[in-house]
């Protein structure tokens, strides 16, 4: 069938005199298709022709069997009621015309949806949709989960760098938790993590997945699944990822993926308290005064469904490696058997073999790194072996530490021996009084590390705390010659352990 263009092509070059061969080539069409078009007065309208289906003759009993309420049947009980008609076709014209039925006037515009709006404490909704970020020095997959109160629209979000199964039982109980309460209802889509089974074709029982179950009686909640196909269900969580996505997503660059959940949910706190567009309410004050005291009660902890942890034994000087990369912990786990599970793709959390939890750490996204937390190393200190770097910090700590080491040097064949012996007592004494303590040494000639340690023992709180012995008008005197300080800077030294 031709179209308006070649009809009037064909008509233009006929007024021109031109012979019907020359037309045909020059439009590259055949010449019984010139001819055609010469003969017709008016441009070609397109018709089709419509074939009757077996199943069209039975149209009104359809429409009565499918949309009577004294009937209300479903396409199973049409195709065998028709069959006992004498229709001799299968099911699915069946199906097809009742679909293209449903979009009529008989049930009413299908695009059309009823608001519904559920009581305070009654739902929340949870779902899930992937983003391209910019994390560090690279663009990744990011997913943010998200959830909202029915009836407050209070939300909460977080970004995972996963959408497995452990990833979605962490993320509703963290965004339970971020909301404050646990609604008695979850609505949620039918991935195989939470939904097995849900066909509505058939009368049977929505099928959900065990350890979401587990999840769901954990906080106290009853899932609810949502229509197949059909997200309009749950659009109180549909219609906010185009505005994350417009007002957050695009333009913004993370360092890294604890920065990208700060930054987010402040960004939905700021949200939350901007006026709603349906209810015109600020959902964070609707939901103070309303929906807070309608919710349940959070769980104590948190579910975690691993039954097998990896497990690491924590090196002497308290790290553990994961995927080539060490991670400190505090030392008093060193050389201890530990255990850890990773969530969102890059939280780290770490647990005792008792599972008691034991720290958060990160995960680096380069290879061969080495990650330490200085506060993991306060109730330890690790006091070098090497020989010029005791000799550097024993100089650098003690303001008599040149001087002492000098004398040493003159009585012993190993300086550094004694000084890293006295570098290791700062466990227990400040480096102030350690440097009182050194010039008496001095003068007593008490050097090596045994006669220290028994004069520490024996003299050492005198020597610290009584301003009139003759240590401290030695170093009265030194102040006032400019080698030391003011005696008043030591009298407020920390008071030393009882020896």
């Amino acid at each position: 069938m031709k179209d308006l263009q070649d009809w009037a092509a064909v008509q233009k070059l006929r007024k021109k005199n031109k012979k019907v061969a020359v037309i045909a080539k020059e439009l590259g069409m055949s010449r019984t298709t010139v001819y055609k078009l010469l003969t017709m007065d008016e441009e070609p309208i397109y018709s089709r022709i419509v074939y009757l289906c077996k199943v069209d003759f039975y149209a009104e009993q359809i429409i009565e069997w499918r949309f009577n309420p004294d009937y209300d049947f479903n396409g199973t009980r049409i195709f065998r009621e028709l069959k006992k008609l004498g229709y001799k076709g299968s099911i699915t014209p069946v199906y097809t015309f009742l679909n293209r039925i449903s979009e009529t006037s008989y049930s009413g515009n299908r695009k059309a949806t009823m608001r519904i709006e559920t009581p305070v404490g009654d739902q929340a909704q949870f779902d899930w949709s992937p983003y391209e970020m910019w994390i560090g020095t690279r663009k990744r997959e990011v997913y943010c989960f998200t959830m909202i109160f029915a009836a407050s629209r209070k939300k909460a979000i977080v970004f995972s760098l996963k959408s497995d199964a452990d990833a979605i039982y962490e993320a509703i109980q963290e965004l339970f938790e971020d909301l404050g309460g646990v609604t008695l209802e979850l609505l949620i889509d039918n991935p195989k993590s939470l939904v097995i089974e849900n066909d509505p074709k058939t009368e049977d029982e929505i099928t959900y997945n065990p350890k979401a179950l587990l999840v769901a009686k954990h906080l106290g909640t009853e899932l609810n699944a949502c229509n197949c196909y059909w997200p309009r269900t749950k659009g109180k969580i549909e219609k906010p990822y185009q505005y994350i996505e417009e007002q957050f997503v695009k333009g913004n660059r993370f360092t890294d993926m604890e920065q990208l959940n700060r930054e987010a949910k402040d960004f939905m706190n700021k949200w939350c308290n901007e006026v709603h567009g349906t209810t015109k309410r600020v959902p964070n004050l609707h939901y103070e005064q309303e929906e807070k005291a309608a919710l349940l009660p959070l769980p104590s902890h948190r579910l975690y469904l691993d039954t097998n942890l990896d497990k690491r034994v924590v090196s002497p000087d308290s790290y553990i490696s994961i995927h080539t990369n060490k991670y400190s912990l505090p030392v008093k786990y060193a050389g201890m058997k530990v255990q850890f599970r990773i969530i969102y793709g890059f939280r780290i959390q770490v647990y005792s073999m008792e599972k008691d939890f034991i720290q958060t750490l990160w995960v680096q996204d380069d290879k061969y790194q080495t990650k330490t937390q200085d506060e993991h190393f306060t109730d330890i200190r690790i006091v070098t072996k090497s020989i010029p770097q005791i000799k550097r910090e024993f100089t650098e700590r003690f303001q008599n530490g040149q001087r002492y080491l000098e004398e040493l040097a003159k009585v012993t064949q190993q300086p550094s021996h004694h000084a890293r012996k006295i570098l290791q007592m700062c466990d227990t004494f400040n480096f102030e009084d350690l440097d009182i303590l050194l010039l008496h040494a001095i003068k007593q000639n008490k050097l090596e590390i045994r006669e220290f340690k028994k004069m520490v023992k024996e003299q050492g709180y005198e020597l610290l705390h009584k301003k009139t012995s003759p240590l401290q008008q030695e170093l009265k005197k030194q102040s006032d010659a400019g080698l030391t300080r003011d005696c008043s800077y030591y009298e407020t030294a920390q008071e030393t352990i009882n020896l």
